[in-house]
């Protein structure tokens, strides 16, 4: 049973319903296992409360804010508590789509389905009164024209990532390209070449990255680094360069039905995907992302990204590094079971990962079964056995461990299964995995202290994801690895 009191515009939970996050289905299958390291916790949201969360936001005062699909920006108090004893309020609505908040300077920036808007309460009675348009210097038309928007970079801008028109095609003013806000109101464009992001944020080097859609020219779900200048692979978006000043459209589009190998070397402006995530096996409509600074209040992963599926309902991470001056990197599962279809994740000054999201009973099907939610991913202290991190070399990779491994098991050749494939660089939906080789590995050299081991390869291939499975890998003290699949895109091999 739920009961409500609502004082001065806030909605006060007493008793909390339990949402059956467990027993939405398996998708790795380790959704027990990851319960026992990184337990669900549902944040009770009131009936009353048209919560369809699209992005979060942390508040100096440590209450969450949530921009959600119709509009509305909400505070709520007691959500990282433990219990949760959430209390919501009403802080601002009329908007549209409110898929990225940041505040700074007493004020709330939204980026919406058409705007980025500063939003502030300047008579301090915890409502919002002054809406200003900060820019809405792009076109937009229709519902898949989405706007996503990142927190303010260390020069106060907001970069925003641009959706085409109908995924396919770019009708409407710099559809398909990242643009930055600044401060002042002014909109510049950054790159061209998306389709259809889900998620912008940075790495653990403050660089500017966005997620991106499985679709036409885009074999997979990936996060492309948003380089200033760049071409990122969906050619729609080529007729608004006339629109940058002193930036020159790519001389050639890249050809249909290739391979990103060959088109990057045509296409001088082109930039590989810096972590590809192989479709279905590592989700398929990836959304929001935020980079762990938690300190270690989260387990054994700072300085790595984590990201939400919305189709898939389940959490990822992501590791990256620059390799000859492009950005490449690692995906590794983590924790699947979510409620619903997750839109968006922030970290809390608590260390854990609160995570939201909806469904959509007429566009696309989603695994959680509940129509919104807000959760919250807490670690309990234990570590669980885990790849931790997987770098490139000249001539092989070197796995990292959250413990020590087996030392004598961990230097058979044989325990380490790794393939490699690429996908069909094309206009066509998607693309199938192709291409395929087997890795063979011709030693594997373990660390004295045994976090780590060396695999010297006897080829790596660039362009390829390489797909590591170390089903056989256990710890030092017999325990099998929580997750056996671990993928790491090659743009680069390193030349020393």
């Amino acid at each position: 049973m739920v009961t409500l009191r609502s004082i001065f515009g806030v909605l006060a939970l007493v008793v909390a319903p339990t949402l059956a996050a467990e027993e939405l289905g398996a998708m790795w299958g380790t959704a027990q296992e990851e319960a026992k390291y990184y337990p669900i916790v549902n944040i009770p949201i009131p009936q009353e409360v048209p919560m369809r969360p699209g992005s979060f936001e942390i508040l100096p005062d440590g209450r969450l804010a949530v921009g959600t699909r119709r509009g509305d920006i909400y505070f709520i108090k007691g959500a990282f508590e433990i219990p949760p004893a959430p209390e919501y309020h009403l802080f601002a609505t009329g908007q549209d789509e409110v898929f990225g908040l940041s505040w700074k300077d007493g004020s709330m920036t939204a980026t919406t389905f058409s705007e980025v808007i500063r939003v502030t309460d300047t008579d301090g009675d915890g409502v919002a009164d002054r809406y200003e348009t900060l820019s809405n210097n792009w076109g937009y038309a229709e519902g898949h024209e989405f706007a996503f928007g990142s927190k303010h970079d260390p020069e106060g801008n907001v970069w925003v990532a641009l959706g085409l028109s109908g995924s396919y095609e770019s009708h409407n003013l710099f559809r398909g390209w990242a643009v930055k806000v600044t401060p002042d109101g002014r909109m510049i464009p950054v790159c061209s070449g998306l389709r259809s992001p889900g998620g912008v944020g940075t790495n653990a080097a403050g660089v500017m990255f966005a997620i991106e859609s499985q679709g036409p020219w885009n074999g997979c779900c990936s996060l492309k680094h948003l380089k200033q200048g760049a071409f990122l692979g969906h050619p729609a978006s080529y007729n608004w360069y006339p629109f940058v000043p002193g930036m020159k459209a790519p001389a050639v589009e890249p050809n249909s039905n290739s391979r990103m190998a060959v088109e990057k070397r045509r296409v001088k402006e082109l930039v590989p995907p810096a972590v590809c995530f192989p479709y279905i096996k590592m989700g398929r409509s990836i959304s929001g992302f935020r980079l762990n600074r938690t300190g270690g209040k989260f387990g054994p992963f700072d300085d790595q990204i984590f990201l939400g599926d919305y189709t898939l309902s389940l959490v990822m991470r992501a590791t990256m590094e620059e390799v000859n001056g492009v950005w490449q990197g690692a995906c590794y599962p983590f924790r699947e079971g979510l409620a619903t279809g997750l839109m968006t994740v922030e970290f809390t000054p608590k260390g854990q990962l609160i995570v939201g999201g909806f469904t959509t009973t007429s566009q696309w099907p989603v695994r959680g079964t509940e129509p919104f939610a807000i959760q919250r991913i807490d670690w309990n202290g234990r570590v669980p056995f885990e790849m931790r991190e997987i770098h490139i070399l000249k001539d092989g990779f070197k796995i990292t461990f959250t413990k020590p491994v087996d030392r004598e098991l961990a230097a058979h050749t044989d325990i380490y299964n790794i393939t490699t494939y690429t996908h069909i660089y094309q206009g066509d939906y998607g693309s199938p995995e192709v291409d395929q080789t087997t890795a063979e590995v011709m030693a594997a050299t373990p660390s004295a202290d045994g976090l780590s081991v060396v695999l010297q390869l006897n080829a790596i291939v660039e362009d390829h994801i390489h797909d590591f499975d170390l089903a056989r890998m256990t710890s030092q003290d017999g325990e099998p690895l929580l997750h056996r699949k671990a993928y790491y895109t090659v743009n680069e091999i390193p030349k020393n």
